[in-house]
């Protein structure tokens, strides 16, 4: 199962395992970078996957570098929760970690300013590496808080849309959008009512809906959801206020909040195969491009189309970017092995033909622009919509913060009380969402 495929779920989760890294040992890179790496030695590796496929993928990638590096042995844990991680690095020790892998990108600010991982900046610079030519813009941004680069990108997700060309057909829409406008008129031509209910469905706008968050629908707007001093800048970005206004009409445009929910209520699981857009019950997905393979695997009976999320009418010139985000990895500052430990990472994050294996067995994005352009890549031709999303200089994440996600969460719950009509007043709940998001970073402070 792909990184991103868990992250909405834990979302809340990885937000609570903040006050873990709250505590977490500060170390600085020097710390233990003294030890001889073409020595024998063996080093810790911890990682989040779990599926039989996952662990054998990762297994392929740790031999691939012992056989580059027979000096350095490596022991690897896998289906490691960010929670058991961040209690391994506080207590150090000769079986905790020294390399992580992390799904939860959100906690790379956490990550980074309590010093639980160390800054790989001095790494890749006597490895005479630079980050910004060597990953796509958006990893290079999520990987780093204030400077301080505690992780690099190991693999990633990116975000599009998938529709059914067969429903287009019926309807008479001949390709997918590029504008939110042409989206909105698509999403309504597809859509098929039955008595209080719907016999299909454009697209399902809830934010409950699958992967259609916050921080998806906002990435096609290019929001700054900080400014330079640190402060949200919820209420003072006009790219939020028209990516909360343009989910709102699309709920209210094809049946309102109650009618949506009562729907979403009754399709089937995200991760299983009676996924609505698996069955024909929604025409149009937000979704990432590990959905392709579900989706053709669960039998679909009509033909799948891929194309990058529509943007707003006045970028249509930034068709083609997307939201980015991906899996983590980063050295423990309580190693003594980070010497070693860094030619682990430098192997599995910019060694081109193992970032392109990894990426085939695991069937993410590629991390590094060499990578997404490898003829070693394997792929079906509709995936190459992801690549170039990962490429495109114009696509987006969310930044890295001092407490993690949370900042995120609080945005989240503002839609759902807005989608719903809890909240009527946009711009007063903007500005109140922000003081809340900055209270809760200078608590964290």
């Amino acid at each position: 199962m792909p990184a991103t495929n868990r992250r909405m779920a834990v979302a809340l989760a990885a937000a609570a395992s903040i006050a873990l890294l709250a505590t977490a040992c500060t170390g600085q890179s020097e710390s233990g970078a003294n030890d001889d790496a073409s020595k024998e030695t063996t080093l810790n590796f911890w990682h989040a996957w779990s599926a039989p496929s996952e662990l054998k993928a990762v297994k392929k990638l740790v031999a691939g570098f012992e056989e580059a590096h027979p000096n350095i042995h490596v022991n690897v844990t896998g289906g490691m929760t960010d929670d058991k991680i961040n209690q391994a690095l506080r207590a150090g020790g000769s079986k905790s970690p020294d390399v992580i892998s992390s799904f939860t990108t959100n906690n790379v600010g956490k990550f980074c300013s309590s010093g639980a991982l160390v800054d790989l900046n001095p790494f890749f610079k006597k490895s005479s590496i630079d980050p910004e030519k060597t990953f796509p813009k958006a990893m290079n941004e999520y990987t780093q808080f204030e400077g301080n680069r505690c992780t690099a990108p190991l693999l990633g997700d990116a975000y599009g849309l998938y529709y059914n060309k067969d429903a287009f057909k019926k309807a008479g829409i001949k390709s997918p959008p590029k504008t939110w406008t042409e989206f909105e008129a698509d999403a309504k031509k597809l859509t098929k009512e039955k008595g209080d209910s719907y016999e299909q469905l454009g697209f399902m706008p809830n934010y409950h809906g699958w992967e259609s968050t916050t921080e998806h629908y906002f990435g096609q707007f290019s929001p700054t959801y900080f400014d330079k001093s640190g402060k949200s800048n919820l209420a003072k970005d006009p790219a939020f206020k028209d990516g909360f206004t343009l989910q709102k009409r699309l709920v209210d445009g094809l049946g309102g909040f109650q009618k949506l929910e009562k729907y979403r209520s009754k399709l089937g699981d995200e991760w299983g195969p009676k996924h609505p857009f698996h069955t024909g019950q929604v025409a149009m997905q937000l979704d990432g491009e590990w959905r392709l393979g579900m989706a053709e695997e669960a039998g679909p009976g009509f033909e799948i189309g891929v194309a990058p999320l529509p943007v707003p009418d006045e970028q249509k010139d930034e068709y083609g970017k997307g939201y980015l985000t991906g899996t983590i990895a980063g050295i423990a500052a309580t190693s003594k092995k980070q010497n070693a430990s860094w030619e682990l990472v430098k192997y599995m994050t910019t060694d081109t033909d193992a970032v392109v294996g990894f990426a085939n067995d695991i069937h993410n994005v590629p991390s590094t622009l060499a990578a997404l352009k490898s003829p070693k890549l394997k792929y079906d031709p509709r995936f190459k919509t992801f690549l170039d999303i990962a490429a495109d200089p114009k696509s987006t994440t969310s930044p890295a913060s001092l407490n993690g996600g949370t900042y995120l969460v609080t945005i989240q719950q503002f839609g759902y009380d807005y989608e719903s009509g809890k909240t009527k007043d946009l711009d007063a709940g903007l500005k109140k969402t922000a003081e809340q998001i900055d209270t809760d970073i200078a608590q964290a402070k």
